[in-house]
């Protein structure tokens, strides 16, 4: 549409500067000549914009004139303040600078944008942490989000699962991601993923770094996760389950009826332990086969647990 472009011409150069017809076309994906009608209305509708012509020329606005167009659909607005998360931003310190740019972004915002900006904040709530999880105790997660803005080097304590479990790390921090309520750190030499609430000391420096240009945190986060979630699960276990009974985990392979009514899959699991904690949620909807150490680890624990409640009559009769 016409006056989204407009719109989109008025804030590229206002937050660019100086920008040529065949700049503006190549942002824009017009022609350099539909770029030229745009201008011509600009100018006829009182906008200060000026054309400088020869090898350094271009498009610009009037020094000092600002838009208080934002350029916003309604769509767009609501997607605005729906992604700014009060919780995490007050995490990394940043609360009051998020209360105070929604409120400069509503102020700008026309009449039937604000509506809708309003909407979206009285109707949705984004709550990141689990029900079950105590939120983690991150008080190194500012020190660690001003390193990751100022590409500074960080020297930490940090405590892992295996042996030595506290360790010190040499971190330069690329980025912060927050997965179901919990923080992690990326950052090099590696990369490698760090969880903050991890960080038992933390000393930060003035020694800068440079990230790698080429570093996408987003996509780096992705194939962290499908890695994870590859090497979590390793084993497999063969087991039936009953009518009606499914699995929250994935199965590999095809599902097999059999005659009774039970199904045959087989799943990956990421140890005996777990497995075994997680098939005795579904009590008699599932029988494994295999491996025969996980058969006979439930087997003896049903055994167990008949004997603590001992033997009972189903028919109510003493």
């Amino acid at each position: 549409m016409k006056s989204s472009r407009l719109v989109s011409i008025l804030l590229l150069l206002q937050t660019r500067g100086r920008m040529t017809a065949a700049q503006l076309a190549e942002e824009l994906e017009v022609s350099v000549r539909t770029v030229y009608r745009d201008v011509e209305a600009l100018s006829a509708a009182g906008v200060p914009l000026y054309g400088d012509a020869g090898h350094a020329g271009g498009y610009r606005l009037l020094d000092g004139y600002r838009t208080r167009l934002t350029g916003l659909t309604a769509d767009e607005a609501e997607a605005l303040f729906l992604a700014g998360a009060p919780g995490p931003a007050a995490q990394l310190g940043l609360g009051s600078v998020l209360a105070a740019a929604q409120l400069k972004v509503r102020a700008a915002l026309p009449a039937e944008l604000r509506t809708h900006a309003d909407r979206i904040s009285g109707r949705f709530h984004l709550d990141a942490p689990g029900w079950y999880a105590d939120a983690d105790e991150t008080p190194h997660l500012p020190a660690v989000a001003d390193a990751v803005w100022n590409s500074r080097v960080l020297h930490v304590l940090y405590r892992r699962w295996r042996e030595p479990t506290d360790v010190e790390r040499r971190l330069e921090p690329y980025g912060l991601v927050l997965k179901a309520g919990r923080w992690y750190v990326v950052a090099g030499p590696g990369p490698r993923t760090y969880r903050v609430d991890q960080i038992l000391q933390l000393t930060s420096t003035d020694v800068e770094f440079t990230r790698p240009a080429d570093f996408d945190l987003p996509a780096y986060w992705t194939a962290y996760q499908h890695d994870f979630r590859d090497r979590l699960r390793r084993d497999e276990a063969v087991v039936r389950l009953a009518p009606g009974v499914g699995l929250a985990g994935p199965v590999k392979g095809d599902a097999h009826p059999e005659e009774d009514g039970w199904t045959r899959v087989t799943v990956p699991i990421e140890s005996l332990d777990h497995a075994h904690a997680e098939f005795l949620r579904l009590g008699t909807g599932i029988e494994v086969l295999q491996p025969p150490e996980l058969r006979e680890r439930i087997a003896r624990t049903v055994a167990e647990l008949a004997q603590r409640y001992g033997n009972f009559d189903t028919d109510g009769g003493d």
